[in-house]
């Protein structure tokens, strides 16, 4: 114990004593207590109640002012219950928390603004002869002026009494306002009889009451200051009743109409309500009233006309205030349903203002109105239609504007979330996020004008949730999740996925990430990492509002909502429902690019929080019995969880193995797939959908090689569950949601063998590399642990059960249940077969045997079976490309939030309804090609398949309507459907060449083919490789120039076929050459085709990495494939216009390789070759496919064709380049070509064509040698109805053309008529026509054809106008001499002198006789 100090000891003794005392951390003896301020109540601040002290930061502790900041907006209170436990970031500065946490009364000083006084008038204080002010007794204060209820000081009262003595002495008296009334008309008729006093017998209300009113009801003169506005007020004021009654009655009306016509109803309104809405003031006006009647009372009887008068004035004015009172409080003591009474507490006056509330709702109005109604929701998410009258007992009349109408605006909801009371905020967010789920099912699209999504986005609806996710209370944070999965995530794709999980090429998907368009033309210049990099960094600098107005997903991850979510599962532990809404949320961040994953991934946490709470092995088993009500899904399995691990493992072969190993999935599959389903201690649906969710995860590893050692540990599970798949069929009688989950199980089964089985494949050839690089540095790919004899015995099992599905084809109901399995069953058969045929171990002979077994048993029956005959009549109606708007975008779809969701939804006939044949076709046709493939002899068998005609309605129409535009939505469609027109073009070009037959398909495939290439979607680079290297080049295709093409096309020009005259061709300024008909150029490039194959392979180079891994993902080699996640699908892999490539490209890289002004001395012959390929090829596409360039515009065309003069000096020289050029020239020279040429329209690929025509005119002055078919090429764009600058150009900055440009009027193409008609009426173009004509810079022997143009414009300006024509001649001819005097300052002559007659017939004799000879020759 510490002892006391005692008398004696030094300070340096109560330091030592005092030190000892704060290290014992003992309590004081003595507590120091304040006692409460009386002035401040009884519960005045003690110590105690202050904060401690920290050692670490000086805190002021001031008296007089509270420690806690005052509230400065009025957001809800946040009480965290583990403030100590908040989570710090890294990168947080602590100077920075400390100063946000400061809570200190002294933080709000700085906020403290002094009040502006300047404005405000000083008074100097009334002197006085006293020395001191007159002292009085506080009865002489009760005397004058009655206290009212509340207690007012003594200096207040004398206040109050001196200011009703000043306001008694300015008001005027009811006889003074009566006399000034009377005094006028005294004065205006100064012969009137004494006794009587005219007035005027009717007046205006307006007039009455400002003659009775002597104060301004309108003018105050505030702002003039206390005294001096007040005088010119009252000055006003009586100016304005002199001016009123100067007046007449009819002079006061017209003008009132006058003024009620200029002013706004609004203005009038308010106008209105300030005359009549002061209580005061109509008190005062009723007091002046009454006077006024008691003074007129004692008039004489002769007067009862005024009297008469005044009471018409009294009763118009009454009747205005009682509008006015009407208007502003329509309300009476029997429209309360409570009657208030006298005797209650402070009812003594009753304010029917603040009671206005307890009366009933006015009535709906039930006209319709062409204006728009604000929408309004009730609580479940519902419009509520205008004129519908609900109960209030409802609860939605809670809202002041449009009180009568039921239900809650947006604008109100979003006012409510913001309150202080918890039920509000979240109810605010319930609603609104049912709201937002109805509109994405597309609820109020035909109800609403707009978007509810784009108006609630751009009014900060995404960070409101973010916002309230922040809250402390459980009830706002789970009202927010769901809000926010409502509006990211739609059920209805996830299901559609889920579905197509199992079709070909099903596991792969394109990213969710919102294309914008204005982020890809920033980005256009940038390429390859340094794009990506420079994006990543614009991002990082860009504000969250700004990244999530075009990406939502990347706006919320830069909020770091993970760790918000990550939060809540692990700490807040929120009830089922919020658990799952966040898996969701989770999931659909999952699917939005590998960097999502990532981020994911890299969450403190958050995997290992789903992992441990939602997958555990072991949890209680009460959870499966019936009526169980589960109100915490912590500690239990769920499908959910499993589902979003399986879409983070598609982000990439990285996470996948992170999952597997880091997190521990691989025990957990063992654990799912292991226990059957109904072993699993849970409700049956929701343990199939786990085991479901377990063996696509495991398809999912096994797509990457990854994760097949769990094949032999659980080949025994895997038997017997596929020992039990035929059971299926008798389950599959009738309908149920269990019967559905269990055939999702089984394809998920045959989903994971098909990937095991190809990475099986691969073994093999992964082991003799390693064997034979063994020695060498270079990195090696380890064999998976999984071998082809391994996978090979389930062969047997799958074939058996595919033949017992395909008997119950017949069957409607049966087959549309059980189709995704056997789906699943003939893809597994196709990749089987593939792989077997690679095998070093298999014997050929017996695999060959294998197929001719295959397609006697089981593929040929099927064919002839006539359910498949119906298959293929419903690709037509179930076909995206046949109906583009079955995949167009919905309704309410917003860019930045990427959906599949596509308008008038997924009926059962679409491509992926329940009806839709493609799964199906697409998977037969992948293993009739695969069986083709190995055994070529068998391709005879299948020509039927071919011959359908279900399937050539559907591809004629496919090729023909144009695609739709590239949406989430429509890619992730169209890319199914292009799989089965690529299998269809595979199985064809294999007939090709052994089918004799065949040739009355070939043109059909080919327009099929060639409209493929310009469709196909990244990720499908290897079937654009297919295409080019087996389809589009393949002569057996082009039919027409084996069986006379070459030959028609010869006749047809002979024989002017499809146009009025023979188009000519123009020559060449090289040395001479004969020139080619179309016959022998269409032949010798159809000999060329091999050539030409090589020539466009080679330009497509620089699709090589992604060729890779498409190769990889289409051919099964899992050891390469590094994401399920395709590339973003931003339009097409290749352009529109690549029959045109190679041109573009090597024209791009002569002007990036050129300096400006120079040219390329000297050209390749690879150049002159490649320019000629691509000639050929476009010439026999026009030729003969001419449909399938329809998607180019003729303008477009004509640019790319200008490329071959700007990419060389003499390139265009070249016979073969002159020739093709030529030819194809005359081709879009065709009277439709020029009909629809616009060069006006914008052009693909094409900043400006003006640009591009000024390099072409710089190029022909260069090295034209005025050549003449360069010369079209110049001509073309001057046509009358394109750009008039276009021809200013050339009759302005580049006249020098005009001597080379001599292209003969024989060889031109285009019928003058369109450079000629209609006249030119630009003044500046006319000018230039005529000074090129009359200073001989355009002469007919240089320039022909733009000679006969111009000419005929300025003739046509001349002589067109025959009235202006007429009077300048004679002006010019009969001109005498100058006349101010005259209308035209100048005279004329009468007639015409004889000295200008004599000249006049001298100069037209002489051009007649030099015109003589021309005439006779």
């Amino acid at each position: 114990m510490l002892s006391r100090p005692k008398p004696g000891e030094s300070e340096a003794d109560l330091l030592h004593f005092q030190s000892q005392f704060l290290a014992a951390r003992a309590s004081p003896a003595v507590k120091i207590m304040k006692k409460a301020d009386k002035r401040r109540g009884e519960e005045g601040s003690t110590d105690t109640e202050r904060p401690p002290l920290q050692d670490s930061k000086d805190v002021v502790m001031l008296d007089d002012f509270p420690d806690i900041l005052p509230a400065l907006t009025p957001a809800p209170p946040k009480k965290s219950k583990i403030k100590s436990a908040c989570v710090h970031f890294e990168d947080e500065d602590p100077e920075e928390r400390l100063e946000r946490h400061d809570q200190h009364i002294t933080a709000v000083f700085s906020k403290i603004i002094e009040r502006d006084t300047s404005a405000v008038a000083v008074s100097m204080p009334v002197p006085t002869g006293d020395p001191f002010p007159k002292t009085f007794h506080r009865s002489e204060i009760k005397s004058e002026v009655k206290v009212g209820s509340g207690r007012k000081s003594i200096f207040a009262q004398k206040m109050a009494v001196r200011r009703a003595a000043e306001k008694a002495a300015t008001a005027p008296s009811a006889a003074e306002c009566v006399q000034v009334r009377s005094a006028a008309p005294d004065a205006l008729d100064p012969e009137g009889s004494a006794g009587e006093t005219p007035l005027p017998t009717s007046r205006d209300d307006k007039a009455g009451d400002f003659l009775i009113s002597q104060r301004p009801c309108l003018i105050t003169g505030e702002g003039l200051g206390s005294q001096k506005g007040e005088q010119e007020a009252q000055a006003i004021h009586k100016e304005n009743l002199e001016k009123l009654q100067s007046m007449s009655e009819e002079e006061i009306l017209q003008e009132q109409g006058r003024l009620l016509a200029q002013l706004d109803s609004s203005l009038v309104a308010f106008l209105k309500s300030r005359r009549g809405g002061n209580g005061g003031q109509k008190k005062e006006l009723k007091m002046e009233q009454n006077k006024l009647e008691e003074f007129v009372e004692s008039l004489p009887v002769a007067q009862h006309d005024v009297r008469s008068s005044l009471s018409m004035q009294e009763s118009g004015l009454e009747e205005s205030v009682r509008k006015e009172e009407n208007t502003k409080v329509e309300i009476t003591d029997d429209d309360l349903p409570v009657k208030p009474k006298k005797e209650w507490i402070h009812m003594d006056n009753v304010e029917f203002e603040k009671l206005e509330w307890m009366k009933d709702l006015p009535s709906l109005r039930q006209k319709k109105t062409k204006k728009g109604m604000q929408a309004r929701f009730s609580l479940k998410g519902e419009l509520i239609p205008a004129d519908a009258d609900l109960p209030t007992h409802l609860g939605l009349h809670h809202h002041g504007e449009e009180a009568e109408r039921a239900g809650y605006s947006l604008q109100e909801l979003f006012h409510l979330s913001r309150s202080q009371v918890t039920q509000q905020r979240t109810l605010a967010l319930q609603v609104l996020g049912r709201i937002v789920q109805k509109a994405r099912a597309g609820e109020f699209a035909s109800s609403l004008k707009g978007s509810v999504l784009h108006l609630l986005l751009d009014a900060g609806f995404l960070f409101l949730l973010r916002f309230s996710l922040d809250d402390a209370v459980d009830n706002v944070m789970a009202a927010s999740v769901g809000a926010l999965r409502a509006l990211l995530v739609s059920l209805d794709d996830e299901r559609y996925l889920d579905w197509t999980f199992s079709w070909y090429q099903g596991m792969a998907a394109f990213p969710f990430v919102p294309y914008n368009e204005e982020e890809e033309e920033e980005e256009e210049e940038l390429n390859g990492t340094e794009k990506s990099q420079d994006k990543k960094s614009k991002d990082e600098n860009k504000p969250d509002s700004d990244v999530a107005r075009y990406d939502v997903v990347k706006g919320l991850l830069k909020t770091r909502i993970q760790h918000r979510l990550r939060y809540i599962l692990e700490v807040v532990r929120p009830v089922p429902t919020v658990v799952l809404d966040i898996l969701h949320i989770l999931t659909h961040i999952a699917r939005h690019s590998s960097e999502a994953c990532s981020q994911l991934l890299d969450c403190p946490r958050l995997i290992e929080t789903i992992v441990r709470e939602f997958l555990p092995t072991r949890w209680d088993p009460q959870v499966a019995e019936p009526g169980c009500l589960l109100t915490s899904l912590h500690g239990v399995a769920c499908a959910t969880a499993m589902k979003f691990i399986r879409v983070l493992a598609s982000g990439g072969r990285n996470a996948t193995a992170r999952l597997l190993n880091t997190f521990e999935m691989k025990s957990r599959l063992s654990r799912f797939i292991a226990e059957d389903p109904l072993d699993l201690p849970l409700p049956r649906e929701e343990a199939i959908r786990l085991s479901t969710e377990a063996f696509r995860l495991w398809a999912v590893a096994a797509g990457y090689g990854q994760a097949c050692d769990l094949y032999r540990d659980l080949y025994p599970v895997l038997v017997r569950i596929l020992q039990s798949l035929p059971e299926l069929i008798s389950t599959c009688c009738g309908k149920s949601p269990m019967i559905e989950l269990s055939v999702q199980r089984a394809t998920a089964v045959v989903t994971l063998l098909i990937q095991v089985t190809q990475t099986a494949a691969y073994t093999a050839e992964l082991q003799a590399k390693l064997s034979s690089n063994s020695s060498e540095d270079t990195e090696q790919i380890l064999p998976p642990p999984v071998a082809w004899n391994q996978v090979s015995g389930l062969q047997p099992f799958l074939e058996t059960s595919l033949k017992k599905f395909l008997q119950e084809i017949s069957q409607a109901e049966t087959w549309l249940t059980l189709q995704p399995l056997a789906t699943a069953y003939v893809i597994y058969l196709g990749v089987y077969y593939s792989a077997c045929s690679q095998q070093p171990s298999v014997n050929p002979i017996d695999c060959l045997e294998e197929l001719e077994r295959l397609t006697s048993e089981v593929l040929q029956p099927l064919l002839s079976q006539p359910a498949i005959h119906s298959m293929w009549d419903l690709l037509r109606p179930c076909s995206a490309l046949c109906n583009p708007l079955s995949c167009s975008p919905a309704p309410e779809s917003v860019f930045s939030i990427a959906s599949l969701s596509c308008t008038g939804g997924k009926p059962p006939l679409s491509l992926v309804g329940s009806k839709s044949p493609f799964p199906f076709l697409t998977a037969l046709l992948f293993l009739i090609n695969s069986v083709t493939h190995i055994h070529k002899g068998l391709t005879s068998k299948y020509s039927s398949v071919l011959g359908f005609r279900g399937l050539k309605d559907y591809l004629h129409q496919s090729w023909q309507t144009g695609p739709p535009s590239v949406t989430p939505s429509s890619a992730w469609i169209l890319r199914h459907e292009y799989h089965l027109q690529y299998f269809v073009l595979a199985l064809a070009q294999r007939m090709a060449g052994t089918c004799p037959d065949y040739a009355q398909h070939a043109s059909l495939h080919h327009c099929v083919a060639m409209a493929l290439l310009s469709r196909l979607l990244p990720g499908s680079e290897h079937l654009v490789y297919g295409v080019l290297l087996d389809l589009a080049f393949n002569p057996e295709f082009l039919p027409e120039g084996k069986a006379g093409g070459p030959e028609a096309a010869d006749f047809s020009d002979i024989l002017h076929l499809g146009t009025s005259a023979k188009l000519a061709q123009p020559g060449s300024a090289a040395a001479f050459f004969s020139k080619a008909t179309r016959g022998a150029l269409l032949r010798e490039s159809y000999q060329n085709l091999p050539l030409i194959r090589s020539c466009y392979l080679s330009h497509f180079v620089h699709l090589q990495h992604t060729l890779m891994r498409s190769q990889a993902s289409y051919r099964g080699q899992n050891y390469l494939i590094q994401s399920l996640l395709l590339p973003e699908a931003k339009g097409p892999i290749l352009p529109s216009d690549w029959p045109f490539f190679p041109l573009i490209s090597l024209y791009n890289k002569v002007t990036n390789t050129e300096t400006p002004g120079a040219v390329l001395n000297s050209l390749p012959l690879d150049l002159v070759n490649i320019v000629t390929w691509n000639l050929q090829w476009v010439l026999l596409l026009e030729t003969w496919r001419a449909k399938t360039l329809q998607s180019i515009p003729t303008a477009a065309k004509l640019a790319r064709l200008m490329c071959v003069f700007l990419t060389g000096s003499d390139l265009f020289l070249e016979a073969p380049v002159h020739h093709y050029t030529a030819a194809l020239l005359s081709v879009y020279c065709h009277p439709k070509e020029l009909d629809s040429l616009d060069l006006d329209a914008p052009l693909p690929g094409l900043v400006s064509f003006y640009d591009l025509y000024i390099s072409l005119l710089e190029q022909f002055e260069g090295v034209s040698f005025g050549d003449p078919l360069f010369g079209v090429f110049v001509l073309l764009p001057l046509q009358k109805r394109f750009s008039v600058h276009l021809r200013l150009s050339v009759f302005g900055e580049h006249t020098s053309i005009l001597q080379a440009l001599g292209v003969p009027l024989q060889q031109f193409p285009v019928p003058l008529e369109r450079y000629t008609s209609p006249p030119e009426d630009n003044l500046n173009l006319l000018r230039l026509y005529f000074r090129t004509l009359v200073t001989g810079a355009l002469r007919h022997t240089w320039c022909p054809v733009l000679y006969v143009v111009a000419v005929a414009h300025v003739n046509s300006f001349i002589f067109s106008q025959d009235s202006v024509t007429q009077t300048l001649k004679k002006h010019l001819l009969f001109y005498r001499m100058l006349n101010a005097e005259s209308p035209l300052g100048f005279d004329l002559y009468e007639q015409l002198p004889p000295m200008r007659l004599k000249y006049l017939q001298m100069v037209t004799q002489k051009e007649n006789k030099e015109n003589a000879p021309a005439l006779v020759s």
